[in-house]
């Protein structure tokens, strides 16, 4: 027992930690878009019963892993032709189901702000059911808790802390959606940009994905997106919206 708790394995703690919240990021964006399609005196709880419901799978899924980890790392089908070719893996068409699951809800989202008439149209049209919202949350936190779990097996063996920084992880991500939440609502101009960011985050997990997989196009091999081009493209995003919106505000003042 007191081999578990030495320096080296809170040490390791602290990293998983800082690991969960970096690889949470793109997941945070997803829940608090995903939460304000839900009635606004149930938002809150719908976010914390998602998260809360997606820690518990979490640890179930590291438990499961831990013990089954080749089942899906082994190949299950491929294909060959001139143009494309892979050999895919249950990791692998998860992570692609929830690249393509995302884009399309960035997407239809994007679309349909575009048909909105006024402001009224989004209050009057008709909330998404608090268990359909509740459920996309557990499934996508699944989804982007593959790569957290597998750094975190790289790390570490020990289950307890692996564990452990999946709970801490969580109950940051309740916090702080919360927070990403209410920015969005008080600047509705950032939204449309958090939708694009979304859409990146799909491109990123196709990219994993057909990595994966093992996928070629045109003989070429697909590359995985890495995390510092994805919070590079963020970063390049967010400054051309803030120069935007002062560009347009200087406009509008100089037009009166």
């Amino acid at each position: 027992m007191e081999g578990l708790f030495t320096l080296d394995n809170f040490i390791t703690l602290a990293m998983l930690t800082l690991l969960q919240a970096v690889l949470g990021l793109d997941n945070l964006l997803y829940i608090s878009l995903e939460s304000k399609r839900a009635p606004a005196k149930d938002q809150k709880r719908v976010r914390t019963l998602g998260i809360g419901l997606a820690i518990v799978l979490r640890i179930v899924l590291l438990f499961v892993l831990i013990r089954v980890i080749a089942y899906f790392q082994d190949p299950l089908f491929g294909f060959e032709f001139n143009a494309a070719a892979g050999q895919f893996n249950l990791h692998s068409i998860i992570v692609l189901l929830g690249g393509i699951f995302i884009m399309y809800t960035a997407v239809k989202e994007i679309w349909h702000m575009l048909r909105l008439e006024d402001d009224h149209a989004t209050t009057d049209a008709k909330p998404k059911s608090i268990n359909m919202i509740i459920a996309a949350i557990v499934v996508m936190n699944l989804v982007f808790s593959f790569d957290s779990i597998l750094s975190a097996m790289a790390l570490t063996n020990v289950f307890w802390v692996m564990a452990t920084a999946i709970v801490i992880g969580g109950l940051l991500m309740i916090w702080l959606s919360g927070k990403v939440t209410e920015f969005l609502k008080k600047n509705r101009m950032y939204e449309v940009l958090g939708l694009f960011i979304l859409f990146i985050v799909g491109i990123m997990l196709l990219s994993e994905g057909g990595h994966l997989a093992h996928l070629k196009l045109f003989g070429n091999e697909v590359t995985p997106m890495s995390k510092t081009t994805f919070y590079f493209v963020i970063v390049v995003l967010v400054i051309i919206d803030i120069v935007q919106s002062k560009y347009q505000k200087k406009l509008s003042k100089g037009s009166h």
